[in-house]
C-alpha cells in the first residue's frame, strides 16, 4: 500500500513538471496614470504598462461610481480620450490590462481628476446659471474660481437681508488702482450681489431663502445692470427688468418671527441709485470700503496677491471707511460712515438727489460742506418713516432700520 502511494505521488510530480509551459504568466496592473489636455468636457488619460501589452479596458465615471457601472473603452495603446464629460466634475478612472482573453490584470489603483471650470459669461442671459458665476448647485452659492468674494467695511441696509458680493474679471486682466474710490475695471468685468435670508437665525441648519441677484457688467466702457429673481426651488434665477414683490418670513437672532414684502427693484429703480451724471456706476466696491481684514487677511492685499489689482502695492496708503457698528469709534465717525454707504450714492454731486437736496453725504465731505446741520429737521423726519416718496431711502427698503435710525437720531440730536 505504501508503495502504491509513493508511485502516485511520483507520477503526479512528473506530470506537473511536464506542464510548466502551460502556467499563465502574471498580468501586472497599469501604473502611473495621469490626465492631460483637460477641458470642461474632455481629457486625455495616459498610463504605463509593465507587461508591454496592446490591449486595455478603461472604465470611468463620476467620482465614487461602482466598478462595472461606469463607461468602458477598449484601447490598443496606453492613452484614451474621454469625451462628453460634465464641466467642473471629478471623475474616477480605472485601467485593466488585457494580457490575453483569459488573463486580465487586476484593476489599477483609482485615478481621479476634475474637469475645467466654465468661464464666466459677461452677458445678460435669460437665466443666472448661464453666466457661470457659481459652481455646482446654484443654490449653494459656491463661487466660480474666476470670481473674488468681497465684503464692505460698513454695511448697506436692505430690510435685514444678507448679501454675498463677488467680482469676476476677464481671464488675465486686472482692476487698476485709481485712488480711494472705485478702481478702473476692464471691459467684461462682472459685479454681482445676491440677497438672501436665513430661515432661522438661531438655527442656520434650517437653510436660507435666496431672493435676488443683482448684476453689473462692464460692456464697451459702460456699466449695464440687470436683476435676477430666484425661483422657489432655489435652483436658478431668471432675468427680471420689471421688479417684483416677494413675501419673506424668517426668524431673527432674538427668536422672533419676521415678515415683509421684499421689493426686487426694477431696472429703472436700480439706475436711480446706480447713476451719477446719467451714467451707471457701482456703489459698494470702493477701495476704501474694501480696505479691512477678513479672517486675518486684508482684502486689498488679497486682490494684489491674486493679481486682480494693479497699481497698488501698499493697502495702508488707501483710506478706510469706518464700520458704523464699531462702538469704539466716535458718534460722528459712525454716523457719517452710515450715511456714506446708505445715502451718499444719491446725495453727492451728480447723484439722483443732487438737484433736489443740498445734502452732500460722502464721508470725505467736510461737515461744514455737508449741510447736515441745516437739514437736520428734514433728516430726522424722513429717516423715521416709510411714507412712499418721502421716507428715506426712497427705494431699496420697506421697513425702518432700527439700529441705523437710532444711530442717526442720536447723532443729529447731538448737533443741537
Amino acid at each position: 500500500m505504501k508503495k502504491l502511494s509513493f508511485l502516485f505521488v511520483f507520477a503526479f510530480a512528473i506530470f506537473s513538471c511536464n506542464n510548466d509551459d502551460d502556467l499563465i504568466a502574471t498580468c501586472d496592473k497599469a501604473t502611473n496614470i495621469s490626465a492631460t489636455n483637460i477641458t470642461t468636457t474632455s481629457a486625455t488619460i495616459s498610463w504605463n504598462d509593465p507587461n508591454n501589452i496592446t490591449s486595455y479596458f478603461v472604465e470611468y465615471g463620476v467620482s465614487g461610481f461602482a466598478l462595472g457601472s461606469g463607461t468602458t473603452l477598449i484601447e490598443s495603446g496606453t492613452t484614451a480620450d474621454l469625451q462628453n464629460l460634465l464641466p467642473e466634475t471629478t471623475y474616477d478612472v480605472y485601467i485593466q490590462v488585457v494580457c490575453s482573453t483569459d488573463n486580465l490584470s487586476m484593476y489599477s489603483d483609482v485615478y481621479s481628476f476634475s474637469t475645467a471650470t466654465l468661464p464666466v459669461i459677461p452677458e445678460f442671459r435669460p437665466n443666472l446659471s448661464e453666466l457661470n458665476l457659481f459652481s455646482g448647485n446654484l443654490g449653494d452659492l459656491q463661487l466660480t474660481p474666476f470670481a473674488f468674494e468681497y465684503d464692505l467695511s460698513t454695511i448697506l441696509f436692505t430690510d435685514y437681508a444678507h448679501k454675498q458680493r463677488l467680482i469676476a474679471l476677464p481671464e488675465g486682466e486686472k482692476m487698476t488702482y485709481n485712488g480711494n474710490g472705485f478702481p478702473l475695471f476692464p471691459d467684461n468685468s462682472v459685479i454681482a450681489k445676491t440677497f438672501y435670508y436665513n430661515n432661522d437665525e438661531t438655527d442656520l441648519s434650517q437653510g436660507r431663502n435666496i431672493i435676488e441677484t443683482r448684476v453689473l457688467i462692464r460692456i464697451n466702457g459702460s456699466w449695464e445692470l440687470g436683476n435676477y429673481k430666484w425661483n422657489e426651488s432655489q435652483t436658478d434665477a431668471t432675468l427680471d427688468i420689471d421688479g417684483a414683490v416677494v413675501p419673506v418670513t424668517w426668524v431673527n437672532p432674538e427668536g422672533e418671527s419676521q415678515s415683509i414684502d421684499y421689493e426686487i427693484p426694477s431696472s429703472t429703480d436700480c439706475f436711480t441709485c446706480h447713476s451719477n451724471n446719467t451714467e451707471t456706476v457701482p456703489i459698494g466696491p470702493k477701495l476704501r470700503t474694501l480696505n479691512f481684514d477678513i479672517n486675518g487677511s486684508n482684502q486689498l492685499q488679497s486682490l494684489i496677491d491674486n493679481e486682480m489689482l494693479d497699481g497698488l502695492t501698499d493697502p495702508t496708503t488707501v483710506s478706510v471707511l469706518p464700520n458704523w457698528e464699531d462702538t469704539s469709534l466716535g458718534l460722528e465717525r459712525r454716523a457719517r460712515a452710515y450715511m456714506d454707504v446708505n445715502c451718499a450714492h444719491c446725495h453727492i454731486e451728480g447723484g439722483f438727489c443732487a438737484e433736489q437736496s443740498q445734502l452732500r453725504l460722502s464721508y470725505e465731505t467736510a461737515f461744514g460742506e455737508s449741510n447736515i446741520s441745516d437739514s437736520s429737521d428734514s433728516i430726522l423726519a424722513r429717516i423715521t418713516n416709510t411714507i412712499t416718496d418721502y421716507g428715506m431711502p426712497l427705494i431699496g427698503t420697506t421697513i425702518l432700520h432700527d439700529e441705523g435710525v437710532s444711530l442717526l437720531v442720536e447723532y443729529i440730536n447731538s448737533l443741537e
